[in-house]
């Protein structure tokens, strides 16, 4: 059940999307479209914590996502408001209570191989090690299939300008299938993934029926970002690290790498996958 606290939200909007003048290699003079990137600075009862670069599509979101990942706020009923100010690129968070030692969090921070961020807060990793997902749930081959599928059909901001990375993620519907719950497009997988959390984390929504969909790679930090809101299906359009595989080992994380078309490879824990298709056989 989502809490009925209400945090007081601002509903900032700016544009995503820009018209620039450009000539191609014949000297044609052609119209693009290009995604905005613009600073935004978070300040947590007045405090400076961090900048982040985004293309300012749910920034509310992004912020309340980034608090919850880098465990600044315990809970969302510990926020009074969040307000996003683009005229300053500034959001100002007011708690209601101090639960955390900010101090603390962020003596120690790590550089990561995160576009739009680029730094989490020490003390994740050490987290990770009491993070195991249970067993299950299970997720069909159809299902996947069509999941990519509709992320490919899917209106994005990237078939119109590119440049930015796509995150989403899926419920296990009653009759086996998917359907989309968020889709957050940012200059930033990591970006893209805070912002989803923080619009789970808002609605209560826990991860055990969850598939994630990333259009970037799987690093460390998108594995344990995907671990702690408990979803077991990591996917992604492209490839991962040998760091993030082995924290999924540790975490128990399904990981689909290269889902393309019907194309798809696991890396681990495929015995949540139902094969409905039967195998090939490989060639002498």
């Amino acid at each position: 059940m989502a809490s009925s606290h209400h945090i007081q939200m601002s509903s900032a909007s700016v544009p995503l999307v820009h018209e620039v003048q450009i000539m191609d290699e014949a000297g044609r003079i052609k119209t693009a479209h290009i995604p905005g990137e613009r600073p935004l600075t978070i300040y947590l009862d007045k405090r400076e914590v961090v900048t982040l670069m985004t293309l300012g599509s749910a920034p509310e979101a992004l912020v309340l996502g980034y608090l919850r990942n880098q465990r600044l706020v315990e809970s969302p009923d510990d926020i009074a408001s969040i307000q996003v100010d683009w005229e300053t690129d500034s959001a100002a968070v007011r708690t209601l209570r101090s639960t955390v030692d900010i101090d603390a969090l962020t003596s120690k921070r790590v550089v990561t191989t995160g576009c739009g961020q680029g730094t989490m807060f020490g003390g994740l990793m050490e987290e990770m090690s009491e993070i195991r997902l249970p067993d299950g749930p299970q997720l069909s081959q159809e299902a996947i299939v069509n999941l990519i599928d509709s992320i490919r059909v899917h209106d994005t901001i990237y078939k119109k300008s590119g440049s930015v990375h796509a995150c989403a993620v899926f419920e296990r519907d009653g009759d086996g299938g998917v359907r989309l719950l968020h889709f957050i497009e940012d200059v930033g997988r990591h970006n893209a993934v805070d912002s989803i959390s923080g619009l789970m984390w808002l609605a209560d929504k826990p991860g055990r029926d969850l598939i994630f969909f990333t259009t970037g790679r799987l690093t460390s930090e998108m594995v344990i970002k995907g671990a702690q809101m408990g979803i077991p299906f990591l996917m992604t359009r492209s490839g991962m690290t040998l760091m993030g595989l082995e924290l999924a080992r540790k975490t128990n994380l399904t990981l689909l790498s290269r889902c393309s078309g019907k194309h798809f490879e696991i890396f681990n824990a495929p015995e949540r996958v139902i094969f409905t298709s039967p195998p090939a056989i490989p060639s002498p």
